[in-house]
């Protein structure tokens, strides 16, 4: 299977922010955002595998800035990093004052995609090749992101044993 470069799974998506994506605050909802880039991130993910894929996790999303009515958003997506069947997705968010040109960094994000073949099974995806320094200071810095994503779903898998799964009203309250 050959490598693929960062480029090939590069996505954008630019939008505007209107009035029913913005909250009390009139700044955009972070869940319409989440959205977006879960959006985005699973067209890379497919794109550098060319196969179905699942997102397995949102293992970050930092809000940097607020977005508001007067901006555009710009959702850059790429892999950063591959395992076997996994992928991590990074996704970069730009707002733009649409009155000013002012531009910030709004949001980052890191998402885990799982590929999967014709049968629903895992599916061996191709090794990412990063060009850019923003895309090798990425691929570089994945080993402890994904040490720290470990920890985080053996800490998941121990909630989950205690959690209950029984209705409110079936507990005893």
């Amino acid at each position: 299977m050959e490598p693929k470069t960062c480029r090939q799974s590069k996505v954008i998506k630019t939008g505007r922010v209107f009035p029913q994506d913005t909250n009390n605050h009139d700044t955009l909802f972070g869940g319409k955002l989440m959205r977006d880039i879960d959006d985005v991130a699973s067209i890379s993910a497919s794109r550098h595998c060319r196969t179905e894929c699942v997102t397995a996790s949102t293992d970050s999303v930092d809000f940097l800035h607020p977005i508001r009515q007067t901006d555009s958003v710009c959702l850059e997506s790429h892999v950063s990093s591959t395992g076997k069947s996994s992928m991590e997705v990074f996704v970069k968010v730009i707002a733009e004052d649409l009155l000013t040109g002012d531009r910030r960094l709004a949001a980052t994000s890191f998402l885990t995609f799982v590929a999967l073949d014709d049968e629903g099974n895992k599916a061996v995806v191709p090794e990412v090749i990063p060009e850019t320094e923003e895309e090798k200071y990425l691929f570089n810095k994945a080993e402890a992101r994904i040490a720290v994503r470990k920890e985080r779903r053996r800490h998941s898998r121990q909630l989950a044993e205690i959690l209950s799964d029984l209705k409110p009203w079936d507990q005893g309250f």
